[in-house]
């Protein structure tokens, strides 16, 4: 019988990042279910724990060293490896009517908050997280993007890609180029990295206001964190395929 395969979610007690644990648990996954918040993180883990998941609660502020840190060392007491790194904890930062980020009245400071958690965050937490993933024989890392990353489709007029969010949207192109570095340095060992597109998903991130089920936008992430040996690395998928950056 193979060794069960150990995975860590971030943000994982609510939306996209619980059903990601839900559906890397059903396959058989150990998944560390991150997230800052204790009494949600406890709920989402009895939750998953009652539908017969093999799951653990790791405490995980993602903009915070020494919290990373302790995160990555009680994975490593709990599971000695990690095969799947999901960085999906992520946030928008205020927005206005309609959605909207206008770039000329941005806040700095919240601008800095939103690119410190999006992609200070997950640098720090991949890297805290490397060495336990180099033990694994398959090592899979997935960072939770979204079209709005794509500057190919910013840039043309005739694609519909919702409202102006100037302090959101370019994070996760930050995240997206970030994702292709970390190929880059990676290229020649088993690690692979990818970027993954949700789509827009019915969360309290968009107010419940998408067409898409968390469940629904979880699939791509567990696709890419389960990718055979020999799959793609460096590249941004949503379910129908690849996205042009």
């Amino acid at each position: 019988m193979s060794e069960q395969k150990i995975a860590l979610v971030t943000g994982a007690n609510k939306g996209i990042g619980y059903e990601i644990a839900a559906g890397l648990g059903a396959l058989g996954y150990r998944v560390g279910v991150g997230a800052r918040d204790a009494a949600r993180r406890e709920i989402a883990v009895e939750k998953l724990s009652a539908a017969g998941l093999d799951v653990f609660g790791v405490p995980l502020d993602v903009t915070d060293d020494r919290n990373v840190t302790a995160a990555a060392e009680l994975v490593e007491r709990q599971a000695g490896r990690l095969d799947v790194l999901v960085n999906n904890a992520g946030v928008s930062g205020e927005v206005g009517p309609g959605w909207v980020q206008d770039p000329t009245t941005l806040d700095l400071d919240m601008v800095r908050a939103v690119v410190e958690t999006n992609v200070i965050g997950v640098i720090r937490v991949t890297n805290a997280m490397l060495p336990l993933l180099r033990r694994s024989a398959s090592p899979r890392i997935v960072n939770v993007s979204s079209s709005v990353a794509s500057l190919t489709l910013q840039a043309d007029p005739d694609v519909e890609i919702g409202p102006v969010m100037a302090a959101y949207a370019p994070t996760k192109t930050f995240l997206n180029a970030v994702t292709v570095q970390y190929a880059r340095q990676l290229a020649g060992t088993n690690i692979l990295i990818n970027a993954a597109c949700p789509g827009l998903v019915a969360t309290d991130f968009t107010g419940f206001q998408a067409p898409r089920t968390p469940e629904q936008g979880a699939a791509i992430a567990i696709r890419l964190a389960t990718l055979p040996d020999g799959g793609p690395t460096g590249s941004f998928f949503e379910d129908a395929g690849v996205i042009p950056w």
